[in-house]
């Protein structure tokens, strides 16, 4: 297939991926236990993760979806820009808020602002993958699937100007395919 040649190499394969999110779902259910959850998710790429996740919860939750923008076909983040704002209402409610990576932490803290302005009683963080070093803003997720180093990966929802984001699992995409010039 032609994206073979366009990853460098393969970070995290599909059943580390089926495994883990298992794992993070049992935990999510222990902290969220008896309790009516919202679970807050950002598109795009967050979608195959979240659909992963809540198959594995048996809790009670209702689902809905913030849209959130800050990459234009390239990968250098930019302004960013809502494009779909909660349809839910969260005040005085336990949230759950997923996202696909936590890298500089600026969108999140910007979701996270929006979202205390409607004054749940809690929010929790779930993050499929984390990049530490990347880190700009002071978040913290309480759920972290994977912590991975300073790569540009795509796969698993994750993408490269929409592309890739169909993967069954995350892999590291060459440097040529991501850098201008």
């Amino acid at each position: 297939m032609r994206w073979r040649r366009q990853l460098s190499s393969l970070l995290i394969t599909e059943a580390q991926l089926k495994r883990r999110v298992r794992e993070l779902a049992r935990q999510i259910e222990r902290d969220f236990i008896g309790r009516d959850l919202v679970v807050v998710s950002l598109l795009n790429g967050t979608v195959m993760f979240l659909a992963d996740l809540i198959r594995h919860l048996s809790l009670p939750l209702r689902l809905d979806f913030i849209g959130v923008s800050s990459y234009r076909e390239g990968a250098e983040s930019r302004e960013l820009i809502f494009t779909k704002e909660l349809r839910l209402e969260v005040r005085g409610r336990d949230v759950l808020l997923v996202d696909d990576i936590l890298d500089t932490g600026r969108t999140l803290r910007r979701v996270l602002g929006r979202l205390r302005g409607s004054r749940p009683r809690r929010i929790k963080i779930c993050v499929l993958l984390e990049k530490k070093a990347r880190r700009v803003d002071k978040v913290r997720a309480d759920y972290v699937g994977f912590s991975i180093p300073d790569l540009f990966v795509v796969g698993y929802g994750l993408d490269f100007a929409e592309r890739y984001r169909n993967l069954p699992f995350v892999g590291v995409l060459r440097p040529q395919y991501y850098q201008s010039g």
